[in-house]
Parts: structure tokens; sequence; C-alpha cells
């Protein structure tokens, strides 16, 4: 199985990019990781994108569904069975995603109520992915 962030902005902050990179580096451990971050999130840039039809597209939106990281472990268990080839986590920025994209996703999960920065938001997803594959693999960092 292969997960890609795709995300719109970069990263700039270097405090949160050290500690993506190694929530990054820990999940490799368990799938192959790819990062793409759009600088531009124009209609032209994100045409250019190759998305492949098969992929399970997660977009991250305030208004999807919550889950506890033991059901998101169970989500992600689910597809890994199934043999899920790739699963794509949409990261918007600030602005969020256009319609097009939002229209395209067969998940839609919310973070948290609280609103935070879209940099904070996409660290907190690679800590909860990272999480997600330590409850099925049995290792001890959730407890």
């Amino acid at each position: 199985m292969k997960i890609r962030f795709l995300m719109l902005g970069k990263t700039r902050r270097p405090e949160i990019r050290a500690l993506l990179d190694d929530y990054l580096s820990r999940i490799r451990h368990y799938c192959d990781v790819e990062v793409t971050e759009l600088r531009d999130p124009s209609p032209a840039s994100l045409r250019k994108l190759r998305l492949d039809p098969a992929a399970t597209l997660v977009l991250l939106d305030a208004a999807g569904k919550q889950l506890t990281s033991r059901q998101f472990a169970g989500w992600l268990g689910d597809l890994r069975d199934r043999a899920a080839h790739q699963i794509i986590f949409l990261c918007g920025g600030a602005e969020g995603f256009p319609d097009d994209l939002r229209r395209r996703a067969h998940t839609k999960f919310s973070l948290s109520t609280l609103t935070m920065p879209h940099e904070l938001a996409r660290l907190l997803l690679a800590e909860q992915l990272y999480r997600a594959f330590a409850i099925l693999s049995g290792h001890p960092y959730p407890k």
C-alpha cells in the first residue's frame, strides 16, 4: 500500500517540517509514502496532477467524519486488508481545495472540531497515521 499526501502550499515552519519529516520516516517502516506540495494551487497545476483513478481519495475537511485513533486504525487496516493500492490524503491550504477535487473525494475526515493552521493539521495527520500503523502492528507507541 502507498500513502500519498497532496498538500496545497508548502510547510514553511522549520520546526513543523522537522516533526513532519520524522513521522513520515516512521510511516515508511509500514508502507511507501509520497509527499506532493503544490505552491500554486491553480486549476492548471491541479490538472497536471496524476491521481490514480483506483486510489482512495481522502479529503481533510472540517465538516468530515471524526474518528477516534482506534477507529481510524480500523479504517486504515480495512483498506490494507482489502489490498488498497493507494490512499491519497488531500490536505488543503488556508483556502481548502477546489470544488472539483472535493467532489472526487471518497471520504472526508475531520481531525478536530478546533480550527488549526493547515501546517499543524498536516503534522497531526502524519502522527495519526503513524499511530494507526502502530495500533495495527501491536506496537506500544499508542499507549
